[in-house]
């Protein structure tokens, strides 16, 4: 069974079980150290009991800057997931749905209105789990990643803008039904 807590600096050591998926996403060590000393209770961890990390969530709270402010892509306070991973041989336990639901806790702690991520529109699997913990697409944001982990000749891949309105947002202001129809450019989004 896999306990839960705060990452910690030396976990960058063991994050290698995770991060060989070539659907997660990896960052120089500065940009994790970033997260951990900005936004620790948005970083947690599973830990097997021989001390693997065997999966991660990564989060911050945030908005727009003052000049968007007037823009239709304007984004209030708001949590983000910036990675969710776990290792091939511990997905399917109820893992991920744990740290996101971790982080959740946090985003309604810090009176955030709702909780949005990225995922690439072809991981398929991880759409259904999102959708199955309450999120739904707001836009698409055309070719928001730079490669292509289908096809290796693609210019880029499309990415679903994901969020779960929070309590705060009583009146689901900052959620859509028609999101897979909107579409915005990688300059729209912050």
């Amino acid at each position: 069974m896999a306990s839960f807590r705060r990452f910690r600096p030396d976990d960058l050591d063991k994050f290698s079980k995770c991060n060989l998926d070539p659907l997660t996403e990896t960052y120089d060590l500065s940009f994790y150290l970033q997260y951990f000393a900005k936004w620790p209770t948005l970083f947690q961890v599973a830990e097997d009991p021989s001390g693997n990390i065997i999966g991660y969530i990564m989060g911050k709270l945030e908005s727009s800057p003052e000049y968007f402010k007037y823009s239709e892509h304007y984004l209030p306070w708001h949590a983000h997931i910036t990675a969710l991973t776990v290792a091939p041989e511990a997905r399917r336990l109820g893992i991920g749905k744990i740290l996101t639901e971790s982080l959740e806790v946090a985003a309604e702690a810090g009176d955030a209105w709702f909780v949005d991520l990225f995922v690439r529109k072809s991981n398929t699997r991880a759409i259904n789990f999102y959708e199955g913990m309450g999120y739904s697409v707001y836009r698409v944001v055309k070719d928001y990643y730079g490669d292509n982990v289908n096809d290796p000749t693609a210019h880029g891949e499309d990415a679903y803008d994901m969020r779960k309105p929070m309590p705060r947002d009583k009146a689901l202001k900052h959620i859509r039904e028609d999101g897979r129809h909107r579409e915005v450019q990688p300059e729209d989004v912050f």
